[in-house]
């Protein structure tokens, strides 16, 4: 299976032709070619766990209560009630799924308003309406961050909308997967130009609003393959590792601001994004389970399994918290232990 984003989640939010980027990148997603997906690279690796091509036949057979191995429990995450963002204004690229979701639900459950953006206009709704109706506060705006426009306005509304900026999680990524000298340079482009100047472009229009505001937390999902990364990913990686450099330099330049600046580099995230990319979007959820645990007891040596939205989104809340007065400029992994395995 990809370790995309391992911030895995859908940022381009329209399905694709092959060869394009299948998140939108308004959103933390990834783009791959969906045949590679299927049939190539993400294939491969969950042959190899003996759980790829799930069938009818087999998902009947799960069913009924075969067992492939225990794997490692996921925990259940809830919000603080502690409040941590009470008045403070949250802003999110990328939360119409994934971590991005859940980081957004999050922000709101402790008392942030939470402006979002994403291009999936649907799920976007889907998310403003499910906070406010829990009794939160949320305005999702519909932007590509590849458009400076449209990262401006995007920026701008929810400054204007709820009196400033307080916390900025730039989550918004998308991947696309194949042999190095497969990629055409439009391919490459696109990764580079959503992942790296995505979040240039949102810094660049958050950090007036901060410096008014007299400081914040700002925290951009980089990723594990930032680290250590595997064949396929050239343009992934170097963005993911480009990111850091970015953070490092801009922590820098705002740390005197009372704007801390940090990376998040998380491992491979069970979301729906991550299904799509191992070609799992049509089987039941029950081989996509199956596929997912015996993946992450493959892939990860440490704890064994892959991560939740929920808990990866619970560690972004807490680093741009108050809690941690102290970091900028850091890389924060949160992967298992997959990058600490020297195997």
């Amino acid at each position: 299976m990809a370790t995309p984003n391992e911030n895995v989640e859908p940022a381009a939010e329209s399905t694709t032709a092959p060869g394009e980027s299948t998140t939108a990148p308004g959103e933390s997603t990834t783009s791959v070619d969906p045949a590679t997906a299927r049939a190539g690279y993400s294939r491969r690796r969950l042959i190899g766990t003996g759980v790829a091509g799930v069938g009818a036949g087999a998902v009947a057979g799960l069913v009924g209560g075969v067992v492939l191995g225990r794997t490692a429990p996921s925990p259940e995450i809830h919000p603080g009630a502690n409040q941590r963002f009470a008045g403070k204004v949250v802003l999110i690229t990328g939360a119409t799924s994934g971590i991005g979701r859940a980081a957004a639900l999050q922000y709101a459950a402790e008392g942030g308003q939470v402006g979002f953006c994403g291009r999936r206009e649907n799920l976007g709704r889907d998310v403003e309406r499910q906070i406010r109706a829990a009794g939160g506060e949320a305005t999702y705006v519909r932007a590509d961050v590849r458009d400076e426009s449209q990262v401006r306005q995007f920026v701008d509304t929810v400054a204007e909308r709820y009196g400033g900026l307080d916390v900025c999680f730039n989550n918004a990524g998308i991947t696309v997967q194949k042999p190095l000298h497969e990629y055409t340079a439009n391919e490459w482009d696109d990764v580079l130009a959503t992942n790296l100047r995505g979040v240039f472009l949102a810094l660049k229009f958050q950090i007036p609003h901060l410096r008014r505001r007299g400081g914040g937390a700002v925290l951009v999902t980089s990723s594990s393959n930032a680290i250590s990364t595997s064949g396929g990913k050239a343009a992934y990686a170097a963005s993911k590792r480009a990111l850091v450099g970015l953070v490092q330099s801009a922590a820098h330049d705002y740390a005197a601001e009372n704007i801390r600046i940090n990376a998040l580099l998380p491992g491979t995230t069970k979301t729906d994004f991550v299904r799509r990319l191992a070609g799992a979007a049509d089987l039941p959820d029950v081989a996509w389970d199956v596929m997912a645990a015996q993946f992450g007891k493959s892939s990860v040596p440490g704890v064994g399994r892959l991560a939740t939205a929920e808990e990866v989104a619970a560690f972004a809340v807490a680093l741009t918290s108050g809690d941690f007065p102290y970091a900028t400029g850091a890389q924060m992994v949160l992967d298992g232990g997959k990058t600490a395995y020297a195997g």
